[in-house]
């Protein structure tokens, strides 16, 4: 079974068992989330679902148009039921890395909204602890004019090494939906951190805006597998 296959396991048996009638969903970013999407709109038109969609990204904004769904926002809907979304890593503790898109910000902002926070994923997200399998480091989402001092207060608390992410379409860095910068974090992972200190210093430092660690957070995580079958973990 591919890959593709896999997430798309994922991501229907999370919709299937936490998507229900009258309900508030928000909509995650990412490859696996698309998936997510798709069955959403399949089980609207099947069992006639009366449901409110809450983006993440623009890119989840337009899944959700372009599958029917009833658009929503924060605004008129301050609670969720659920969301659904994807993970660049999730470990034994489920604490999450985010971010990889770019979308980390309002994502934890809709998670943090929602009663139950429901991760999908491939097997290839599952790890024991942080960096195991996702080598690509924690975004942390910053005010463009700060990424230089942050870079060295982090750089000097924690080691590792920051980065600046860099735009692939157009030159210089990555702005994201909110017009900030990103720095991706590689951290040493040859010892234990307690990353939910770690995210709130790094929270203290002027000019972060949020980072890509969802700590205690999430409420359960779907991994599709090579076979087939789908793996769940929860908090």
């Amino acid at each position: 079974m591919s890959l593709e296959e896999a997430k798309k396991c994922a991501a229907y048996k999370a919709v299937d068992e936490y998507v229900k009638d009258n309900t508030v969903v928000g909509v995650g970013s990412g490859s696996t989330v698309v998936y997510a999407v798709h069955r959403i709109a399949e089980r609207v038109k099947a069992e006639s679902l009366k449901l409110v969609c809450i983006p993440t990204s623009f890119q989840a904004r337009q899944l959700i148009i372009e599958h029917g769904l009833v658009l929503g926002d924060l605004e008129c809907n301050p609670k969720l039921d659920c969301a659904i979304d994807g993970a660049d890593e999730v470990d034994a503790k489920m604490v999450l890395i985010k971010g990889g898109g770019g979308c980390l910000l309002q994502e934890k902002i809709v998670a943090s909204c929602a009663d139950r926070l429901v991760v999908i994923a491939d097997y290839t997200k599952d790890s024991e602890k942080l960096g195991q399998q996702y080598r690509k480091g924690i975004p942390i989402e910053v005010a463009p004019m700060a990424y230089v001092p942050i870079k060295g207060k982090v750089e000097a608390r924690y080691g590792g090494n920051l980065k600046l992410r860099m735009a692939v379409a157009k030159a210089g860095p990555v702005v994201t939906d909110n017009g900030n910068f990103i720095l991706d974090w590689t951290f040493p992972d040859d010892k234990e951190h307690d990353w939910d200190a770690v995210n709130r210093e790094i929270m203290m430092i002027p000019g972060v805006v949020d980072t890509g660690l969802f700590v205690g957070m999430a409420t359960k995580a779907y991994f599709g597998q090579k076979d087939g079958t789908v793996t769940e973990r929860s908090a």
